[in-house]
């Protein structure tokens, strides 16, 4: 297959196959005489798993080392992967509990009716854990 065959069985653009290989994400592609890159099926495969695993959140530094390790079992399971894995699942978790902080906060601004940040930020019933200046909050409009 050509690049452009490629790049669409796999649902990305030709310059984001071309900096895959440049990363050494894929293997070099044969040549036509033409001059050409000619890629095989695995190559739509490779480009499928480095999509999903950066949609895990995995960064593509992350997804050349698990590639990498990959290539290099021999049939043997992959050496890290569950670590790897839990260790990616343990920083989602965090996130999530970071964004359930801000979300609470929030929620509790507009239900508060905070209107200018700054007026609320000094304001004693802020709800948004800015500093430790709200003391106490109330269940009115603050700002």
């Amino acid at each position: 297959m050509r690049s452009g065959q490629v790049a669409e069985a796999a649902g990305v653009n030709i310059q984001t196959l071309r900096y895959y290989e440049r990363r050494g994400l894929l293997a070099e592609p044969q040549r036509s005489n033409g001059g050409h890159r000619l890629y095989g099926e695995d190559a739509v495969t490779a480009l499928r798993v480095i999509k999903a695993a950066q949609r895990l959140g995995f960064t593509l530094e992350e997804v050349g080392e698990l590639l990498e390790a990959g290539r290099h079992r021999h049939g043997r399971p992959v050496a890290g992967l569950q670590e790897r894995a839990a260790a990616k699942l343990a920083e989602v978790d965090a996130k999530i509990a970071d964004l359930t902080t801000i979300r609470t906060a929030l929620v509790a601004a507009v239900e508060a009716g905070c209107d200018d940040l700054t007026v609320c930020a000094s304001s004693s019933c802020c709800p948004i854990p800015f500093t430790d200046l709200a003391k106490e909050r109330h269940a009115g409009p603050c700002c």
